[in-house]
């Protein structure tokens, strides 16, 4: 296995396909890097040198008791980057992925990063608060917490069932494999790394580290998402972030990398074709 060993002795487990300028790919909560095989595969057949990893406590990955949070995220991203000497590289982030990419440009800049990309992302900050009264209320995700809990099996069968992929929509047709991919990924994390992580994607302000973004930026978003509401991620995001392209994916559910996973690859790569050095 390839792994990168970070400051703690956790090991982050990497896929590194194709070769030329480095896209690196984030995952969302509680998948892995499989979770991108569609757009790895078609971004690295297509001139590119695709590196997705396992975020620690996922997947392949260790499975730390601690530093389930987004600053050792961010820092094992920057171990990953370094470990690999990338430079002008394109950050893409799904769903958490999308707040570890931002935690990451607002603690390490962009120094290494030509281009950044958000996918269903959680930035800028989830959470209804008293300066955020648009966000989601603190007792949907302590009901993600309490099923995680009780029986985090079902809680991810439940998701993928239903609004992760929007199988719960009248006339959705999701294959039952991805829904059964979905499970398999999820099973995989750890059980305190998964529940740690709810807080670290919920009720963490990134609004600091979009403010620090400097490259070109686009953020994709579908307008049905039901796990990270449009208004709430990419809206907001792409409001924020300097110059920031927002493409909208009209009905488009939370999982856009299965249900949507050949015209997110082409926005990917046309975008990445922008890139000039």
């Amino acid at each position: 296995m390839s792994v990168v060993t970070v400051s703690d002795g956790a090991e982050i487990f990497y896929q590194d396909w194709g070769a030329g300028r480095p896209v690196v790919l984030s995952h969302g909560w509680p998948l892995n890097s499989d979770s991108w095989e569609a757009q790895a595969l078609y971004l690295a057949s297509n001139g590119y040198r695709v590196i997705a990893h396992d975020r620690r406590g996922h997947g392949r990955s260790t499975r730390t008791w601690h530093g389930n949070e987004m600053d050792t995220y961010a820092d094992d991203l920057a171990a990953l980057l370094e470990h690999l000497d990338l430079r002008e590289a394109t950050l893409v982030g799904f769903s958490t992925g999308g707040g570890e990419v931002a935690r990451y440009l607002g603690r390490h800049g962009t120094g290494r990063v030509a281009q950044v990309v958000l996918v269903s992302a959680v930035p800028p900050f989830m959470l209804k608060t008293d300066d955020n009264p648009g966000g989601v209320p603190v007792e949907v995700f302590d009901g993600i917490r309490a099923g995680s809990l009780a029986d985090r099996s079902q809680l991810y069968r439940d998701l993928a069932d239903g609004p992760f992929f929007g199988h719960n929509r009248p006339g959705a047709n999701v294959s039952s494999g991805s829904r059964d991919a979905f499970w398999l990924q999820s099973m995989a994390a750890g059980h305190r790394n998964a529940y740690e992580c709810i807080a670290a994607f919920s009720a963490t302000d990134f609004r600091p580290d979009l403010d620090a973004i400097d490259v070109p930026t686009l953020v994709i978003h579908g307008d049905d998402d039901q796990v990270v509401p449009f208004e709430v991620g990419g809206a907001a995001s792409a409001a924020r972030i300097k110059d920031a392209r927002l493409v909208v994916y009209p009905g488009a559910p939370h999982g856009i990398t299965d249900t949507h996973k050949q015209r997110l690859g082409d926005d990917l790569l046309g975008f990445l074709k922008e890139y000039q050095s």
